[in-house]
């Protein structure tokens, strides 16, 4: 798959989360076969105002490359200073939000908020389109409506700007996480522009990744909620892509892979904070194995990294 001058080894994709696409996370998905990784959301203010939470956002790996940053904002003149610093720290293609509905980030005019400023956004993604040479791509809901008009409009709006791909995440704004994805706006989308078009949503299984795509015609797949403890599912989608058979992994694989997710995070973040970030996190990849609870109860006392691994060791092993 390409976008722009950029050249994808497959079509799949990891879509940026909140508090979960960070760092350490990417990097396992990239293992796993996932073509291109998204950062968090990433503040144009804090980005331009020289926020070191905001810049820690951004920070890379060699091996998570090629790398998509995501901004969002609603100030063309912040977003354009925000661009160019992205491509400067060396991102290989850069995301606009269009599609985040939280309220304070709607209040601000930004994310989903857009889609009812045609005119506004336009003049963002064209002084974005201006000020750099990245790939550029734009993340959208279906709109505030199920219709899926705002997209379409949003969407050609992009293209004319110069913009090299859409993804759409087809629930309205308004929907939040809720209901289904309607994969016939993603298919609508296909035939309304020319630049290639990323389905996102309700991508439970590997299974999924071949049906979206035979169903709306999409060039490339979304993976998001469904790789949280389950980086997996992108080697399992590639596999059927393929044509080659496909399994669970087992657990030298599950231990293996944690391990490593243990060693990103501590390198990343130091042990001190990663640490607590593991309480939450070891028990993602659990999830509906035998004794998960128990290995739950078990990590939220882990006090420093050699806690961690010999739990994990304990329940893997």
């Amino acid at each position: 798959m390409k976008i722009g001058n950029l050249v994808l080894d497959n079509p799949l994709m990891l879509a940026p989360m909140a508090g979960i696409t960070q760092l350490p996370f990417r990097r396992l998905a990239r293992e796993a076969g996932c073509a291109l990784v998204v950062t968090e959301m990433v503040s144009v203010k804090g980005l331009v105002h020289g926020s070191k939470k905001t810049a820690e956002l951004l920070m890379s790996h060699p091996s998570e490359r090629p790398l998509s940053a995501q901004i969002f904002g609603a100030d063309p003149e912040v977003m354009k200073e925000a661009a160019q610093i992205v491509q400067g720290l060396g991102a290989d293609l850069l995301d606009v939000n269009l599609g985040c509905s939280v309220r304070k980030v709607v209040r601000q005019g930004a994310g989903a908020a857009l889609m009812r400023e045609p005119e506004k956004l336009e003049t963002i993604l064209k002084a974005i389109r201006s000020a750099v040479s990245l790939p550029l791509t734009v993340k959208m809901r279906t709109g505030w409506e199920p219709s899926g008009e705002q997209a379409i409009i949003a969407a050609r709006i992009a293209e004319d700007c110069g913009v090299d791909a859409v993804a759409i995440h087809p629930r309205t704004a308004i929907q939040g996480f809720g209901g289904r994805a309607d994969w016939s706006v993603i298919a609508r989308l296909k035939d309304s522009v020319a630049v290639p078009v990323i389905g996102n949503g309700d991508i439970q299984g590997p299974d999924d990744v071949l049906r979206m795509q035979r169903e709306t015609g999409c060039d490339g797949v979304m993976i998001g909620r469904a790789s949280i403890g389950n980086p997996w599912i992108f080697a399992q989608a590639l596999d059927l892509i393929n044509s080659r058979p496909t399994g669970r992994p087992d657990f030298p694989n599950r231990l293996d892979t944690v391990l490593r997710y243990i060693e990103y995070s501590v390198d990343h973040f130091g042990e001190d904070r990663a640490v607590p970030m593991m309480r939450s996190r070891l028990g993602w990849f659990t999830k509906g194995l035998p004794r998960s609870s128990r290995f739950r109860d078990t990590i939220a006392r882990l006090k420093n990294r050699q806690d961690m691994v010999d739990a994990v060791h304990a329940f893997f092993g």
